[in-house]
């Protein structure tokens, strides 16, 4: 068994098919076969089921799956940490980011930290809170922003912002004027509302348990600029992050009564080794996010 097998083997499982795993990693298909049957062999078990194109793992194959990944994991961290005490002259530094904190919250903190480490590369995937705990997980991504309601065991975070949820009207509606608006009244309003699976979904849908009551949701969508389209346009109502649409005129935006906020972490993987590449990105927002809630308030 080598590094190489297991290194096949991962990204066969993540692909899907021996085919698309051979093109990302641009080695001929045979040879990623002929890799995985000597494996195969050696463990004397059956890692895929191969039918249809398709490679799905056996029960045999998942154990083994997560034996892969931990080792993989272990020496990408040894060679981060050799390269740390080598002193650090290039690094990659992979954050998962919910789509409306990295359109309105990120791009200047992306622009000044690579002007203060323009030898670190950044890399910023936008998924949602579910897949971003699942990507870290299993080692595609090093860290994640992730609610603080969400946060499993097998994570490690620290809390950067505090941000208010407001409700997202056309300015025409009835709520406009308003200075506040009840979680109930919100609820008994058409919604244009987020996919499951996005974090401000799910803590909204545990208001809506709390209050016992069901959401009349006319439409659904993972794009949030799309939401804030729709509710312009009378199709219905929706809830934003304050910042997502403080400077929009197009539409109004009222506190719910009670006030509603949602705080964000940053999260990686518990007892993982955190190269220096990573934790000066971790410095870097903590430090970043003080100025923005000094400004906030100010």
């Amino acid at each position: 068994m080598d590094i190489r097998q297991l290194r096949f083997f991962v990204e066969i499982v993540k692909q899907g098919s021996f085919t698309k795993a051979a093109e990302q990693l641009h080695v001929a298909q045979p040879s990623i076969s002929v890799a995985i049957k000597t494996l195969e062999d050696e463990l004397g078990l059956a890692l895929f089921n191969r039918r249809d194109r398709k490679a799905t793992l056996t029960d045999e194959g998942e154990v083994f799956l997560g034996h892969a990944q931990g080792v993989l994991a272990s020496l990408e961290a040894a060679r981060q940490e050799m390269a740390d005490l080598r002193g650090l002259v290039a690094g990659e530094v992979r954050v998962g980011v919910p789509p409306m904190i990295s359109a309105y919250f990120l791009p200047d903190i992306i622009c000044a930290f690579i002007q203060r480490y323009p030898h670190l590369r950044l890399s910023i995937f936008g998924e949602g809170a579910w897949r971003i705990q699942k990507m870290i997980s299993i080692g595609e991504i090093d860290m994640g922003v992730i609610a603080s309601r969400t946060i499993p065991d097998d994570l490690e975070a620290r809390h950067f912002l505090r941000e208010e949820v407001v409700v997202c009207v056309p300015p025409g509606h009835r709520f406009a004027g308003r200075q506040s608006v009840s979680f109930k009244e919100f609820m008994a309003e058409p919604l244009v509302f987020y996919k499951e699976g996005y974090y401000l979904r799910e803590l909204i849908e545990e208001l809506f348990k709390e209050n016992g009551g069901t959401p009349r949701i006319v439409f659904e969508t993972n794009l949030f600029s799309l939401v804030k389209s729709l509710v312009r346009r009378g199709l219905g109502i929706s809830a934003f992050l304050r910042m997502v649409v403080v400077e929009d005129d197009e539409v109004a935006a009222i506190p719910f009564d009670p006030p509603f906020y949602l705080d964000l972490e940053i999260a990686w993987k518990k007892n993982a080794y955190l190269s220096k590449a990573n934790q000066a990105f971790v410095d870097f927002l903590l430090e970043r996010t003080k100025v923005f809630a000094t400004e906030q308030q100010a």
